[in-house]
């Protein structure tokens, strides 16, 4: 894959997230997030099963042949990050609207750079810093937060950022020594819904008549979501690194306003125009001026 492939996979990805916001908000009306989640995950998987089966189970034995502890080990973490990533942020839009839960999930895009330096020593472009501030600051403006209060979902989407920032980087560090991501994508949803039927169990009942009445946002939820784009994710991330990659994602705010206008028609006000284009500059800016230096020392040479 191409690294124009790879930015439009990227993009592509955030898009899907960014619309599924609203499904995961809306999608909790008859049913509880711990049910949501599981079923939801669950039909990702279910919908990757074609794809993995067409495209990658021919060379799945030449893919674990290099390393097939490592590679179960590093899919089963990741799994394991995108099931409390997912989670709290389901569980947070009970307690917050989807603006806040949008804005603190941006917080994976410092954490990104930061978590990989201090555990890898991974160098980082300098132009990761203006745009981690641009993002931060658009995704204030993109939210209203002058006019919200911290609450309880407010606390566990910045927890949850951090295991999307881990589950981010230990994507790069997979990707980058293994090429199988629909088999990766099959894997983590499935864990991601074995995992949340414990709580599911637990906490809430499974109403097969109130799962049905929600079948569109799981689908869309699922389908797009649970499955279609993290696999996006991961052919992305195959020729963008980590905090690059976290700063394309964090569109996801940008596209979450967007549909919620175009959807549930609710207004764009000026801030929410100018966090658009604060976090468009950063997504430019991460992508761009490396990219400027490179040429500049390919004319060198």
């Amino acid at each position: 894959m191409t690294k124009t492939q790879s930015l439009i996979a990227a993009f592509l990805c955030t898009f899907i997230w960014g619309t599924t916001f609203i499904a995961q908000d809306t999608g909790m009306e008859v049913i509880g997030p711990y049910v949501f989640n599981a079923t939801r995950f669950f039909v990702g998987f279910l919908a990757l099963i074609p794809f993995y089966l067409i495209l990658e189970k021919k060379k799945t034995k030449e893919v674990l042949s290099k390393n097939k502890k490592r590679f179960i080990f590093l899919s089963i973490l990741i799994g394991i990050f995108l099931f409390f990533a997912s989670l709290l942020q389901q569980v947070a839009l009970l307690f917050t609207d989807i603006a806040n839960a949008a804005f603190f999930t941006i917080f994976y895009v410092p954490m990104v750079p930061i978590i990989g330096f201090f555990l890898f020593r991974t160098n980082i472009h300098w132009s990761v810093w203006p745009s981690v501030l641009f993002c931060v600051i658009g995704g204030y403006f993109l939210t209203n937060f002058q006019d919200a209060t911290i609450r309880l979902g407010d606390t566990l989407v910045i927890i949850c950022a951090l295991f999307w920032s881990l589950h981010i980087i230990f994507i790069g560090i997979l990707v980058s020594e293994f090429n199988a991501p629909i088999l990766v994508g099959l894997i983590q949803t499935l864990i991601v819904s074995i995992c949340s039927l414990v709580p599911a169990f637990i906490f809430e009942e499974f109403i097969f008549e109130n799962i049905f009445d929600q079948k569109f946002q799981i689908l869309y939820a699922g389908i797009l979501s649970g499955g279609i784009a993290f696999v996006l994710q991961i052919y992305a991330q195959q020729n963008i690194s980590p905090a690059p990659s976290a700063i394309i994602f964090s569109l996801e705010g940008v596209f979450a306003t967007v549909a919620a206008w175009i959807i549930l028609s609710q207004i764009l006000n000026l801030n929410n125009i100018i966090g658009c284009i604060l976090i468009l500059i950063g997504v430019l800016i991460s992508q761009l001026l490396p990219e400027i230096k490179n040429l500049s020392i390919n004319k060198i040479k």
